[in-house]
């Protein structure tokens, strides 16, 4: 309670310095909206131009698009600056957040706290009209609801995981913006999509390497299809607590390692 207590209080001084500049905070927020609109346009595009992929219609891509949207837009909103530790790397700033009588990674996920409204409700209002859609078709139902709200959360603590994990390389490698670009950007992209559709092995770094098809692709084929037992969820949400507990002890030795710039 205490490490949420502290959270609050920094991230409510976090909200207060960047409404100081309110033109910067709602341009961004419009921006990364319009990003992400055109992402899913793209998508859409290729999906309208073949009908279907691998048996997956537009419908059902748009909600693995929308669940994986709104898992990384409450990650990226909680825990925004973990994914810049670099940047604290190479500039010192570092060893300011270890000055605070706050535990680092608290401090870190606080800093410049940005509420991805942009992302959160362009992901809502695409999951919203593909189940409305799929409960129009008759394949879900309102018991949908629950999971899909539980495939969310569990698909943001995961993508937060493979975020920490690949950002404290930082501190063996210093710059991490190629391992980032293949652990959550192309990873993200390739989640996307259906993971029928690409070969084998790819399937097994996505499912076992960097395991972001437990975000949206396996919990949408029970709750969609009907292909997989309920206990998917729960083996979800096994798999993001396990990697979190991996990513804070690797954080703990990462940070024990930390030599000061001396700036």
């Amino acid at each position: 309670m205490s490490w949420l207590r502290m959270y609050r209080i920094l991230v409510l001084a976090s909200i207060r310095s960047r409404m100081q500049y309110r033109f910067n905070f709602w341009f961004s927020t419009i921006m990364s909206a319009l990003v992400n609109a055109v992402e899913f346009l793209m998508l859409a595009v290729v999906l309208l131009r073949f009908d279907h992929i691998q048996g997956w219609t537009i419908v059902e891509c748009g909600y693995l698009y929308a669940i994986l949207t709104l898992s990384r837009a409450i990650y990226r909103s909680i825990a925004s600056d973990v994914h810049h530790l670099e940047r604290y790397l190479l500039s010192g700033d570092l060893d300011k957040l270890l000055l605070r009588p706050v535990p680092i990674l608290l401090a870190l996920m606080t800093q410049n706290f940005n509420l991805r409204f942009g992302e959160l409700l362009q992901g809502g209002a695409i999951l919203v009209l593909c189940m409305a859609e799929l409960m129009r078709q008759g394949q879900i139902g309102w018991t949908a609801i629950a999971p899909t709200l539980l495939a969310i959360g569990g698909g943001a603590v995961l993508l937060y995981a493979i975020g920490l994990i690949s950002a404290t390389t930082g501190f063996w490698l210093t710059r991490t913006s190629v391992l980032q670009n293949f652990t959550e950007d192309a990873a993200k992209t390739a989640a996307q999509y259906p993971m029928s559709i690409y070969p084998g092995w790819l399937q097994g770094i996505l499912t076992g390497v960097i395991p972001i098809a437990f975000a949206n692709y396996l919990p949408a084929l029970y709750i969609l299809k009907g292909e997989a037992s309920p206990l998917v969820l729960a083996g979800s949400w096994a798999v993001a607590l396990a990697l979190t507990g991996l990513g804070l002890l690797f954080w703990r030795t990462g940070v024990s390692r930390y030599h000061s710039t001396g700036s």
